[in-house]
């Protein structure tokens, strides 16, 4: 195709086939994953017409840059599927159009109390990342969108109870996809926190317990989000340019248990999706402590490395014995499940890794990088206080987060002379930057900084100190040596 031939992703590229259907979905995030993971599935349903609802994307945080884009696009937006499934290559684009609009609450959160009077939403799911199920006092007035997920969660509920006098059946099933233990249950815990704090109405918490229905989730999709340097070619053989380009692997998985069933769900599997409605557990210590928990043991030292997407990484022979080791000998040991099953799982996600399509980027998976270790690792950790590679992993992540500047609201970190961002939240930054601050500018040693890091249990949860004399070890390396030669060395 021409370049002249190539134009900008609206409706215009339909030709007759857009979709329509009411807004049904409310969805909290709207982020890589769930662009490539919930709105690519809805778009199936809508291919098999089995189901019309279409998605409100509503921006998580004053920082988001999608929702604009997003609504320049009409809700478009392309998923690409590579890989490998069921023995066969796998490469194919799919313009997407279950997303109807984006809402950015902080400069129109009055849209989102109109969505949550809407007697057509019966659906909120979310993806703000681990980061996002957590508490923080603020307040509400009903005038401006609360800042964190938690807080926009119960105004929204909130909201709907008072549109609706309290009505059992303005109901709605709530389904985060945080990868945090049980998502569900915390979310209602938090929501209920909240709603103390706010003084709600008693009516207002039976409400909750009555008629929302909330849902613990287990969610498996490698999604590596916009293939940086392949714009033009993507744009050339769409025909159109697409800001919102997502790349995916073609395996899914989604499991969701319910509180309590819904009289009537989102029909899934009549679509052929991998989506099944049991209890989370015995998926969740596979996938979160060999997968996530792989790519969070990995990508601080890959990223020290000179690496920059986890297949490279895998290339790597030295990181990628890193990797396997790590696997095998102090992640795999402290997963429930039959030997047989993990080691296939393990072998599994190596192949997933090693996938020749996707690059991801492994800076993508270094955003909340010390949320997801708390969540992913630390349990590990904890379950064998001697484990060597893991606490290198560890260290590695304090190097990485030692800030060289700041990039807007973030902190910018430096490796092999190449800048990345340090995206955390508020207060990850504070620490990182007053702790690591006074190691540049104070000129304190490297024991009493890591000292410091180790003891912040606002970033842990817990006290890790007892690990100082090892971490500070291998930071020391890591600030002076060849980081290859180090990592060979473990």
């Amino acid at each position: 195709m021409a370049e002249t031939d190539v134009h900008r992703l609206t409706k215009t590229v339909l030709h007759g086939r857009e979709h329509t259907g009411e807004e049904t979905i409310v969805q909290i995030g709207e982020g890589n994953f769930l662009r490539g993971f919930l709105n690519w599935m809805i778009h199936q349903l809508h291919k098999q017409d089995v189901y019309s609802g279409r998605v409100v994307a509503i921006q998580p945080t004053p920082h988001g840059k999608v929702v604009p884009v997003l609504n320049a696009q009409d809700g478009l937006y392309t998923t690409i599927l590579r890989g490998k499934q069921d023995g066969e290559t796998v490469d194919k684009a799919e313009l997407v159009q279950s997303i109807s609009r984006g809402i950015n609450p902080y400069t129109d959160w009055n849209k989102v109390i109109a969505l949550a009077a809407s007697p057509a939403v019966k659906w909120l799911f979310s993806n703000t990342t681990e980061a996002g199920l957590t508490y923080l006092h603020e307040s509400y007035t009903g005038e401006e969108a609360p800042l964190t997920f938690p807080g926009k969660t119960t105004a929204f509920l909130y909201e709907r109870f008072l549109a609706f006098d309290g009505s059992l059946a303005a109901g709605i099933v709530v389904v985060p996809c945080e990868l945090v233990e049980e998502n569900g249950a915390v979310l209602k815990g938090l929501i209920k926190r909240v709603a103390r704090d706010w003084e709600l109405p008693e009516a207002f918490f039976c409400w909750l317990d009555e008629a929302i229905i909330f849902c613990n989730t287990l969610v498996d999709r490698i999604v590596t989000g916009f293939p940086l340097g392949e714009e033009a070619k993507w744009a050339t053989k769409l025909g159109y340019e697409d800001q919102l380009l997502t790349v995916a692997e073609p395996y899914h998985l989604f499991v969701i248990e319910a509180e309590r069933m819904p009289s009537e769900c989102i029909p899934f599997t009549k679509a052929g999706l991998n989506v099944v409605w049991e209890k989370t557990a015995p998926y969740r210590d596979l996938k979160v402590r060999l997968l996530n928990g792989a790519h969070t043991f990995l990508f601080a030292a890959a990223v020290l490395a000179g690496e920059t997407t986890v297949k490279g990484a895998l290339e790597n022979q030295v990181l990628r014995r890193f990797l396997e080791r790590g696997m095998q000998e102090e992640l795999m040991p402290t997963v429930r499940a039959n030997q047989e099953v993990k080691e296939a799982y393990v072998a599994s996600v190596i192949e997933r890794f090693e996938n020749p399509y996707l690059a991801h980027q492994l800076t993508d998976i270094g955003m909340n990088a010390v949320y997801k270790f708390k969540t992913r690792l630390l349990p590990a950790l904890q379950a064998n206080q001697r484990s060597h590679l893991l606490l290198f992993s560890l260290a590695a992540l304090l190097v990485y987060m030692k800030p060289t500047g700041k990039e807007g609201a973030f902190l910018q970190g430096q490796a092999n002379g190449k800048p990345y961002t340090i995206r955390e939240n508020e207060e990850t930054l504070t620490i990182l930057n007053e702790v690591w601050g006074q190691f540049d500018q104070e000129k304190k040693n490297v024991a009493d900084t890591v000292q410091l890091l180790l003891e912040q249990e606002e970033l842990w949860g817990d006290d890790l100190s007892c690990h100082r004399i090892q971490v500070t070890a291998f930071v020391e390396q890591l600030l002076s040596g060849e980081i290859e030669a180090i990592i060979a060395t473990l």
